[in-house]
């Protein structure tokens, strides 16, 4: 099997995902998946799509990680693994979709307003 690539996105998180056969090691900017996330629940939420399709100690996976905070990042990374394994195996995205990892989340920050402090926080009001 050649090296298949994929991108996910979530928030202002980029990852670009390189995926090849071997025995489950995930690589995140040239780190462990371990070094690179210590929060166990990130982990999780990285290794999800692999461990749906239990596939987790089949493939290798290299990832470019950029912008964001970790939590979107995660995220990003999530939905970029669950891309690439349908590209391996058009038969998984139904069972992908069915847990919600196919799916973008288009939910980002909204931008600030002019003569308004925030995007939707105003200047205390003065009668006088």
């Amino acid at each position: 099997m050649e090296q298949i690539n994929a991108v996910g996105r979530r928030k202002a998180a980029i990852a670009r995902v390189y995926v090849k056969e071997g025995n489950g090691e995930i690589t995140i900017n040239k780190r462990t998946l371990a070094d690179y996330f210590p929060n166990p629940i990130l982990q999780y939420i990285v290794k999800q799509p692999l461990s749906t399709l239990d596939v987790a100690e089949k493939y290798d996976i290299k990832v470019n990680l950029v912008g964001g905070g970790y939590k979107g990042q995660a995220e990003a990374l999530r939905l970029a693994i669950a891309r690439a394994l349908v590209k391996i195996n058009p038969e998984d995205k139904s069972a992908l979709r069915k847990e919600g990892f196919m799916t973008r989340d288009p939910r980002a920050v909204e931008r600030k307003k002019p003569g308004q402090p925030k995007a939707r926080k105003r200047f205390q009001f003065s009668k006088r």
